[in-house]
């Protein structure tokens, strides 16, 4: 019996390893975990994206500042709540966040929709401080329909 418990001894794991193979880890530090990603990065990337696009298309948009806020100041009782804002003295669009993803109805609540929802979004606030047809904007993003 002594012997057989020699035997094993010599030919365990290495002395790195913990009893179930792994290697140690401390309390501070943990596996690392996948990237955190909120409905509002979603949406500022989104509209980044597309502004770049659309500036690099648009000599008229390279000097136009896209900026972003939660919601609008106030609404108007007519139009109800403004979605974005279009300030061409001031060479400024500005996005409202909370009304774009709330307000919107999309026939389908998945990734995919929600983006083409902003983007299309960004393409209007675009188009009306162009004065022009958003579909104007990209007639080759949109090729394929």
């Amino acid at each position: 019996m002594r012997r057989r418990r020699e035997s094993t001894a010599r030919r365990g794991r290495p002395p790195r390893h913990g009893r179930h193979g792994r290697t140690g880890r401390s309390a501070v530090v943990r596996p690392p975990l996948p990237p955190l990603d909120t409905r509002i990065d979603r949406f500022d990337f989104t509209v980044g994206s597309v502004s770049e696009f659309l500036r690099s298309a648009w000599p008229e948009l390279r000097e136009v500042r896209f900026e972003l806020a939660d919601m609008p100041p106030g609404a108007d009782p007519e139009h109800g709540i403004p979605r974005w804002q279009v300030l061409p003295d001031e060479k400024r669009i500005v996005l409202y966040r909370l009304p774009l993803q709330r307000l919107g109805h999309l026939h389908r609540n998945d990734d995919f929709h929600r983006r083409m929802h902003i983007e299309g979004a960004v393409f209007r606030a675009a188009a009306e401080y162009l004065d022009r047809d958003p579909w104007d904007l990209g007639p080759e993003r949109f090729r394929y329909f």
